[in-house]
Order: C-alpha cells, then sequence, then structure tokens
C-alpha cells in the first residue's frame, strides 16, 4: 500500500493496478448499476433500487467525514473505469470492524478484490490501529471465502448483522494485527 495523496475527502492509495480513493459524486451512476445487478448483490444484501444506491453511497462518503474511514472506490489505473468498492467499515452493530468487498461483474476474477484487500488491510492496521478485522461472508460465497483464505483470514464462525441485514446468514471470517503481520509476509515472496 503506498497512500499518494491525501486530500479533505481522504487518502488515495495506490497498488499495481488500482487508485483506491474516496468516493466522489461522478462515481454514483457506476456504483448504482452494480447495486442494482442481481448477481452482484446476491450476497451484498440484494440489489438496491437507485434511491436506496443512492443513500448507502451517500453513506460511505459521509462516513469518511464522521468517522475518517470508509470503503474505498476502486479505480482501474489504466482505464480509469470504476470497478467497485472495499474497505474498512463499521457500521453502527457491525459485529466488528470489517474490511468488505464487492465488485463489478465486469472486475471480477481478475485479482482485483485481493489487491484491494491487501492495500485496505494494511490501512487498517497501520493508519486506523485497528487490533482485529472481519470479512463477513455468506457461507455459499465460495468466490469470497477464497479471497479471504488468500489473505490468510480464517472461518471464525457465524456472527449475526444488525437490521436490515440481520436476516442474512453470515460468517465472520478474520484475523488480528500479529496474523497480518506473519500473513503479510507472503505477498512479498
Amino acid at each position: 500500500m503506498t497512500i499518494i495523496k491525501t486530500s479533505p475527502l481522504g487518502p488515495t492509495l495506490e497498488t499495481e493496478r488500482l487508485y483506491l480513493r474516496p468516493p466522489v459524486k461522478q462515481d454514483f451512476d457506476a456504483f448504482a448499476e452494480m447495486h442494482a445487478d442481481e448477481d452482484v448483490m446476491k450476497f451484498l444484501g440484494g440489489i438496491q433500487p437507485k434511491a436506496v444506491a443512492w443513500r448507502t453511497f451517500n453513506a460511505l462518503a459521509g462516513s469518511w467525514h464522521m468517522w475518517g474511514f470508509s470503503m474505498f472506490c476502486l479505480i482501474e489505473k489504466e482505464t480509469g473505469e470504476w470497478l467497485g468498492r472495499i474497505g474498512p467499515i463499521h457500521p453502527y452493530g457491525w459485529p466488528e470492524h470489517e474490511v468488505g468487498w464487492g465488485l463489478n461483474k465486469a472486475a471480477q476474477g481478475k485479482g482485483y478484490a485481493r489487491e484491494a484487500a491487501v492495500a485496505t488491510m494494511d490501512y487498517a492496521f497501520d493508519v486506523l490501529g485497528w487490533d482485529k478485522l472481519i470479512h463477513c461472508i455468506a457461507p455459499d460465497n465460495v468466490p469470497s471465502q477464497n479471497i479471504a483464505k488468500r489473505l490468510g483470514s480464517t472461518n471464525l464462525g457465524k456472527t449475526q448483522l444488525p437490521a436490515p441485514y440481520s436476516h442474512l446468514d453470515v460468517d465472520a471470517w478474520g484475523q488480528n494485527r500479529e496474523e497480518w503481520r506473519e500473513n503479510r509476509k507472503q505477498f512479498f515472496k
């Protein structure tokens, strides 16, 4: 993870293929399109009509201002394309601090989620000072489980999300800072 700049909106991180930055209003159409995709949103709480996606988008943006962290937007360096959202979140009533992810259909299966998760986990532990974090993953969401495993996270068992997500069946995958420091070494082999 390299922090290439900090603005009033928050930091911009850079990885090999991505820029990770707080949301800006020009991201909304791509954000809303992703949140309307039934396949993409299957494990992310279900599709959201554009009005609901607008509230979600603004909540993520507002979290940067109110709490000093939130999900980053993934921007592909080469094309400038908006790929999804990833990063540190801790909504009210959430079981633990989380690094979560959601990518649009075209960006899935290309290693972007893992690449961005490494940067945002570094950010959560090194900049935000978190002691541990989780990823909330449905038991049948094998692709996300595989990402979590490649990050060194383990299944910690069932967890309960607050309303309006309390009906979702999710496991908490996670690790603490010391485990991440050891697991992180695998990315520098």
